[in-house]
């Protein structure tokens, strides 16, 4: 039986990804700052809260990292922990360089320290490209990142890389576009978006607030792009993969297809606000997910449309069953 270490498993894409490896007869461990007092509610929806091992761990914390590793003794570990908001990066940018970049060099020293053959996946991000223009970025495509969250992630993709060739780790980077679920915190705009729609199809007097709704972005099905982490890690050689649908559409877009859902004009409910703005953005994410298709055999299947149908399905189940 394979172990695996999920560093952040009570994220969105940690809960999934514990449901794919426990699914595979994986032994799973997964790390929160104080698994003592966590909820992990994310696992609980999944109904896998029961069949996994927890352990408090700070990635910030080099001996944390270490003492994790040892008590877990996996083959595989998936470092997903850190900030996760690009927005809340504007206003915590110490917070967000050291959970990303301290974390995952942590990470990297131990699994060194340890000698043992450990396999690690680092969630980079398309963050890292900022803004490409009309291209479709590629594993090849400079970085130029324009929030702390894309400088704070560069930084730990580059560290991976220089693990990787200087000491022979295998250590793989998931250059992940966005991904959505059911289990996206409300902060997030496309969760945003849906609960709020679903609230006016219900009879919701409230208005929508976006920033800019020009803003065009690569949207997936979340539980796809677990897959896609395990299968790099299954790989003969560890190299880094853009993940993404290869469609792109813009966050007006998003919100029209939501209302469409319930029949609703979006026009007639959404406001942009200039407050939401912020002080630097990507308007156009676009992403050629060609190489992992080619060398992982993985491709996206679920398209855009499908995305927001599911998202909407959802929310309003969600609101159906606690109105009853």
């Amino acid at each position: 039986m394979k172990k695996a270490l999920i560093c952040g498993v009570s994220g969105q894409d940690g809960a999934y990804l514990a449901k794919l490896l426990i699914d595979k007869g994986y032994e799973v461990w997964g790390t929160s700052r104080d698994a003592q007092v966590s909820s992990f509610s994310r696992l609980s929806d999944l109904g896998i809260k029961e069949k996994l091992h927890y352990l408090s761990m700070v990635p910030t914390d080099f001996r944390s990292v270490l003492e994790s590793l040892k008590q877990s003794e996996p083959d595989e570990v998936y470092f997903l922990a850190g900030q996760s908001s690009v927005g809340l990066s504007f206003l915590q940018p110490d917070e967000t360089m050291k959970s990303f970049a301290l974390g995952i060099l942590n990470m990297l020293e131990a699994i060194r320290f340890i000698e043992r053959p450990i396999k690690l996946y680092h969630a980079s991000s398309s963050e890292c490209y900022g803004d490409v223009g009309m291209k479709r970025a590629n594993e090849a495509m400079p970085f130029h990142p324009r929030s702390p969250y894309g400088v704070a992630k560069a930084s730990a993709h580059w560290l991976v890389t220089n693990y990787r060739e200087a000491y022979g780790i295998f250590a793989c980077n998931g250059i992940l576009f966005n991904h959505e679920s059911p289990l996206r915190p409300k902060r997030f705009v496309t969760r945003k978006i849906v609960s709020t729609v679903a609230r006016i199809s219900l009879g919701s007097s409230e208005r929508l607030s976006l920033g800019n709704l020009d803003v065009v972005r690569d949207w997936g099905w979340a539980p796809e792009y677990v897959e896609a982490m395990w299968k790099m890690l299954q790989a003969k050689n560890p190299e880094d993969y853009v993940i993404a649908s290869g469609v792109s559409a813009s966050l007006r877009d998003f919100v029209a297809r939501a209302f469409e859902v319930v029949d609703l004009d979006w026009k007639k409910y959404v406001d942009e606000d200039a407050e939401l703005l912020r002080p630097t953005d990507i308007a156009h994410s676009a992403a050629d997910p060609s190489k992992a298709d080619k060398e992982l055999g993985w491709k996206a299947s679920t398209t855009f449309p499908d995305v927001v149908d599911r998202l909407m399905d959802a929310e309003l189940k969600l609101l159906s069953k606690s109105a009853q």
